[in-house]
């Protein structure tokens, strides 16, 4: 059994690795604040004082200025936001929903989806600007966008309308969500 945390084991290794930036992507730092742009954007995001971010050779490099443990998450936290950023504004993200339950449907009207999910009445559920939500089947959506907090926000708040019960499983789930299944009542006879 390991108790002791190494000084290796900790977010400043994911900060030293470089960030490969696309020929298509341009990035400027000003002022503490990092902007990428890409053929599907653009993303902004301020960055600690204490970080520093330098663009070397279509590569994207971060370094901190001292070695206490709060600089070093930071590090690391800066610098897989920024590869977020990278990854978003050539590629994208997105998030797949699955819809399970008796007359559970989704219909896509202009820039909503509806809901009908089990309850009385139906749920229209509006796209966030920088968002788009594609109805692939009566039972799968897919959340798409540029920003990787952004989607996961947004699928996030379309699960919590309906989270998966263990019984039936019905309900909203994650395309790669593992529910784990309870045995119901049985009447048993002795």
């Amino acid at each position: 059994m390991l108790c002791l945390v190494r000084e290796e084991w900790n977010m400043s290794r994911i900060g030293r690795l470089p960030i490969e930036v696309p020929s298509n992507v341009k990035v400027e730092i000003n002022d503490g604040v990092v902007t990428v742009s890409g053929p599907l954007g653009t993303l902004t995001q301020a960055i600690d004082s204490k970080i520093n971010v330098v663009i070397e050779d279509n590569t994207i490099v971060l370094s901190r200025e001292n070695e206490t443990n709060e600089m070093k998450a930071k590090h690391g936290l800066y610098r897989a936001l920024i590869a977020n950023m990278v990854k978003g504004v050539t590629e994208g993200f997105e998030k797949k929903l699955i819809f399970n339950g008796v007359g559970y449907r989704i219909q896509k009207t202009g820039n909503k989806i509806v809901l009908k999910i089990g309850f009385s009445h139906s749920i229209n559920f509006e796209e966030e600007p920088g968002i788009t939500i594609d109805v692939i089947s009566n039972s799968e959506v897919v959340v798409k966008g540029i920003d990787k907090h952004q989607v996961g926000q947004v699928a996030a708040s379309i699960r919590a309308l309906r989270p998966v019960e263990p019984y039936h499983a019905y309900g909203i789930r994650y395309s790669d969500e593992v529910v784990i299944r309870k045995v119901g009542k049985v009447s048993g006879k002795k």
